[in-house]
């Protein structure tokens, strides 16, 4: 039997899955105008699959088994099983939903729907919608788990502030002022800080999540948006749109350390989970820069479809 080459590399990729904890992390990128999600094998960099992603793929969360992405255009939470390589459901969310993550126990999935002002949270099991949890920022874009699966922070296009949801409570108990237009959020390993990028005043502002006050204003690139974690929590990367970079800031002293040039309007990113390789969505380059975060430089460039809006890494 003939294989083609997209076939070819969904076998590769079941074979790897299958190889469970032997097998590397994959990265799966949605590509808002190729209605895909690109598979890339991170030990290789090389592409294993295309994947389907609604028609308009944006956020995007992963349990391993199944990736849950926001679709803008039926305005619900596409559920795909990887394996199978086909949609298996579509859950109604509300008119453009964005981000999507999961909690780190894999129970819950938080999903920003813009319009409604609200963040749904769903079963990771059932697919079951639990609430409907409003939120003050208007057009919400980030819903993001604090480690402890406690706490959801939630960032807004119009705002100036990201607000804080009890997820056991179901219901927003804050708000912490920012600057215009936050983006992007990350937690450290434990907790105890977050960082968020806004966009509009390019700073990322470092939040003590005890006391619920920004302890650091930290100068990034120009609109700066996405955020990823280092797993050790020692360094926060901030993709900065306009400029077209990655800024490194140290946590240890809320410093920029370096700044990595990366394609055009780069976006939300993921990181490996032993911290050794940062993945870039470059929005408008229809391409993933890979950095290496020991020597802090490219170690390469792979086309994806268009528009990439994003990475999960699991």
């Amino acid at each position: 039997m003939i294989r083609t080459p997209l076939k070819a590399g969904l076998a590769a990729l079941l074979a790897a899955l299958s190889a469970g904890a032997l097998a590397a992390p994959f990265a799966y990128v949605p590509n808002e105008k190729s209605a895909s999600v690109t598979v890339i094998d991170t030990a290789t960099d090389t592409i294993t699959a295309t994947l389907p992603g609604g028609q308009r793929p944006r956020g995007i969360a992963t349990n391993g088994k199944q990736l849950f992405i926001s679709e803008a255009p039926s305005n619900g939470l596409a559920v795909i099983d990887i394996a199978k390589a086909r949609e298996m459901k579509r859950i109604r969310l509300g008119e453009s939903p964005e981000g999507v993550s999961i909690s780190a126990d894999g129970k819950l999935i938080a999903a920003a729907v813009e319009e409604s002002n609200s963040v749904a949270l769903l079963d990771a099991r059932t697919h079951r919608k639990l609430a409907e949890i409003r939120v003050s920022g208007e057009n919400p874009e980030h819903a993001v788990f604090s480690p402890d699966s406690r706490w959801l922070l939630v960032s807004a296009e119009n705002a100036e502030q990201v607000d804080l949801i009890d997820v056991k409570a179901r219901r927003q108990v804050g708000s912490i002022p920012v600057g215009k237009r936050p983006r992007g959020i990350g937690f450290t390993p434990d907790g105890s800080r977050a960082y968020v990028a806004c966009e509009l005043v390019s700073t990322v502002y470092a939040i003590d999540m005890e006391s619920r006050k920004v302890i650091a204003e930290i100068k990034a690139g120009t609109f700066s948006n996405g955020i990823a974690m280092a797993p050790d929590g020692s360094r926060a990367y901030v993709s900065n749109g306009k400029d077209g970079t990655v800024s490194v800031i140290r946590t240890a002293d809320n410093q920029v350390e370096a700044t990595i040039p990366v394609g055009k309007r780069p976006w939300n990113m993921a990181i490996t989970p032993d911290g050794s390789k940062l993945y870039v969505a470059n929005g408008r380059s229809n391409s993933v820069t890979v950095i290496d975060t020991v020597r802090l430089e490219v170690k390469a460039e792979i086309p994806v479809g268009e528009l990439p809006w994003g990475v999960v890494i699991r």
